[in-house]
């Protein structure tokens, strides 16, 4: 899997939001009143909730986020602005006499919650002034959204969404729906609708199998002009299902469930950035699915930042060591270089492996943290060193490299030489050896434009695959 950057991508987030206290402190002792504990709180949190968190998680992976909800003239509102606005969420929110900042409070204690306490007094937020806060936010931002995620959480925003979704659809905008116990037909015209396994059954009926859930998704597709629906199932993981495609089933990841409080949110943001980036549905529902098992592990309300996915998507992959595509190394090497580590590149046909090879390998393994060594298909060695080369296959000889200790990862390209990779990769230094000048070194001009460095090391004399080659020609 391939993880964009996100830095290009912009999500309107609209939708109802709402402030996440929390209350810690130490519960030490049982209260004379009732049989209840008595928590001696010393420390007050406050996280943006709802359709702010969604926001807040496409800002975390470094996409631009824009917030369109409502508060309260009050004292949560004030606090969810100013966290807002520290976060760098551009937010037009909608001050509304009838509306009370929805505020959830939990008491916990040595990381449990004892209880919730909701604070809110919603009745429907005109929806006259939610469209023009849209419409107003598109002209201003065009034509950098890119996508429209709607967060329904039944506090009076979203209640007739209809024309919102209507505006965004002819304004060219796709739209992701984490909808709320309402009737589908609401959403008509979105792209995707995210329920979790409640909601899809009370919009289409409690199912006795998978198939007939699935069954039921094709029909709420067909019957809302939907492009698919991602149902979220818990301990099920997830379940894609487009049109007249077969539906995609990806188990949860293997993680100790702390908290599954805003998994929802993370889960409909991660996969509103991956599509504004440019990434396939599959794609995005894959990564939004890793950034589930991740946020379920955290304590609260919280959001995963683009460093911590690519983490967990690199070991999904397996990128610690090996044999690896570009994309995985792509990958594997953003992670060590945000890890501090300094990544050494080297190339070359490495035919024949000899002490020579191995020398060099190891001297190049010396310069840094990690060692890449990227490796001619055998089009390319046949190029380059002509008739009956190359003498082991590009499987062989990559398999023989990866087995080095000196060697991290292990890479094929296929042009005459690894300039596109070195585009990809960034790498800190460029290694190659030989008895010719650091300007001479092929990509020298790419690492050196990126900040990184160039060195010559010297081979081992009498070490050489051709002439290995030439003199078995002579037995």
């Amino acid at each position: 899997m391939n993880l964009p950057t996100f830095e290009n991508a912009h999500v309107l987030v609209i939708g109802d939001a709402m402030l996440d206290r929390y209350w810690h402190g130490d519960a030490d002792r049982v209260s004379a009143e009732a049989p209840i504990p008595v928590v001696n709180v010393t420390e007050v949190e406050d996280r943006p909730g709802g359709a702010a968190n969604v926001a807040l998680n496409v800002a975390a992976l470094g996409a631009r986020a824009t917030l369109i909800a409502a508060v309260g003239d009050d004292e949560p509102g004030r606090v969810l602005t100013s966290k807002l606005a520290t976060a760098g969420i551009h937010a037009s929110l909608i001050v509304d006499d009838g509306v009370t900042t929805t505020t959830k409070l939990r008491v916990v204690s040595q990381k449990q919650q004892l209880v919730r306490a909701d604070f809110e007094n919603n009745g429907p937020v005109d929806p006259g002034k939610v469209l023009a806060a849209v419409e107003a936010a598109v002209a201003e931002a065009a034509p950098s959204i890119d996508l429209v995620i709607l967060s329904d959480y039944d506090k009076g925003v979203l209640d007739e969404p209809g024309p919102l979704i209507e505006f965004c659809r002819a304004q060219g905008l796709p739209v992701l729906v984490d909808p709320k116990f309402k009737a589908f037909s609401a959403y008509a015209g979105a792209s995707i609708i995210k329920p979790n396994a409640s909601e899809l059954a009370n919009a289409a009926g409690d199912w006795r199998s998978e198939a007939d859930m699935v069954a039921s998704c094709h029909q709420l597709i067909e019957a809302h002009g939907l492009v698919g629906m991602l149902v979220t199932r818990g301990s099920q993981g997830m379940t894609l299902v487009q049109g007249n495609q077969e539906e995609v089933h990806l188990p949860a990841h293997a993680l100790d469930v702390f908290d599954v409080t805003g998994a929802g949110d993370t889960v409909i943001a991660t996969l509103g950035a991956c599509l504004a980036s440019g990434q396939s549905l599959l794609e995005g529902v894959r990564h939004a699915n890793t950034a589930a098992g991740i946020v379920v592990g955290h304590s609260g309300t919280s959001s995963i930042s683009g460093p911590e996915l690519r983490l967990a998507i690199a070991a999904e992959v397996g990128v610690d060591r090996g044999v690896m595509s570009r994309d995985q190394l792509v990958i594997a090497v953003e992670e060590a270089k945000s890890c501090g580590e300094r990544v050494v590149f080297t190339n070359g046909c490495f035919d024949i492996l000899h002490a020579g090879h191995v020398d060099y390998l190891t001297e190049a393994r010396q310069l840094g943290d990690r060692l890449i060594v990227a490796v001619n298909d055998d089009g390319s060695v046949h190029r380059l060193k002509g008739e009956g080369r190359p003498i082991n296959a590009l499987d062989r000889r990559a398999t023989i490299l990866a087995g080095l200790a000196a060697v991290d990862w292990v890479v094929a390209f296929e042009e005459d030489t690894p300039e596109n990779l070195l585009h990809a990769l960034h790498p800190d230094l460029l290694v190659k050896g030989g008895d010719y000048g650091v300007d001479q070194v092929v990509g020298a001009e790419i690492v050196t434009a990126a900040g990184g460095e160039v060195r010559v090391l010297k081979l081992v004399e009498g070490a050489s695959t051709s002439a290995l080659v030439e003199k078995i020609r002579r037995l």
